[in-house]
């Protein structure tokens, strides 16, 4: 099958591309594979300090996974030990965010709340049709949905199948910014590189704590976020932001 992924870095920010525009970006089992190989790469460079994920072309950002290519997996057992490309992204260490267009769907909705932060053009349409096509979702829309948005708007979304668009989405804090149709690309990108300018150790650190926060208990979360704390200080790029901060200029992080 064509497609691809492709990983391009420069200035501090790896651009994750999903390449396959003409079948909207959908995933093949391959493209799964280049995906998760490239979340690897990205969390071993330390050059790369915040992801931008997107999908080539105009019409869509990803539509979930390839359907002819869920049919020829051979039994259950190869389709369990298949490549979660949306966990891929859920587990990358550094900030990830994605910039949506048109159909966002299936497993392309789940990448996108495996990100941090999402950025939709209003051509977005984000759903998560699988209930319609007689299964559930494999790569965490039934345990990131009602962490996000609740209970009753989740199952909406599950059990309806129905897309929403930008401006719903944004509304149910499915996403957080509303960008014209073009612009959502460089609003992210620019937000990439903000973070990028940021102490590393600190921006990973917010990331694992508030992850951590979507798991643990109150107590135990609070005592998770001191330890990122003191992490941060171990890691010394406090000093810098304080001399900073004295001498009235931006901090320059080095590391």
């Amino acid at each position: 099958m064509d497609g691809a992924v492709r990983l391009e870095v420069a200035d501090g920010v790896a651009e994750l591309v999903i390449d396959r525009p003409a079948k909207h970006n959908a995933v093949t089992p391959a493209m799964a594979a280049e995906l998760a190989e490239h979340a690897r790469r990205i969390d071993a460079d330390d050059a790369v300090r915040a992801v931008l994920l997107r999908g080539a072309g105009s019409r869509a950002f990803c539509a979930g996974s390839d359907l002819h290519a869920l049919a020829a997996y051979p039994d259950a057992w190869a389709f369990r030990n298949r490549v979660v490309y949306e966990a891929a992204i859920r587990g990358i260490r550094k900030p990830v965010i994605a910039a949506l267009k048109g159909w966002t769907l299936g497993g392309g909705a789940e990448m996108a709340l495996a990100s941090d932060l999402r950025i939709a053009a209003r051509s977005t349409r984000i759903g998560f049709p699988e209930v319609t096509r007689g299964w559930v979702g494999g790569g965490g829309a039934s345990q990131m949905l009602p962490r996000l948005i609740g209970y009753g708007a989740a199952m909406r979304l599950l059990l309806t199948g129905e897309p929403v668009d930008a401006e719903e989405a944004q509304r149910l804090r499915l996403v957080e910014q509303v960008v014209e149709d073009g612009a959502e690309e460089e609003v992210a990108r620019a937000l990439c590189r903000t973070l990028a300018g940021f102490s590393p150790v600190a921006v990973q650190a917010v990331k694992a704590a508030v992850r951590q926060a979507l798991e643990a208990p109150l107590s135990a979360g609070l005592a998770y976020e001191n330890e990122m704390n003191v992490l941060c200080f171990a890691a010394g790029d406090h000093r810098e932001g304080i001399r900073a901060f004295a001498e009235k200029r931006d901090a320059a992080f080095k590391r």
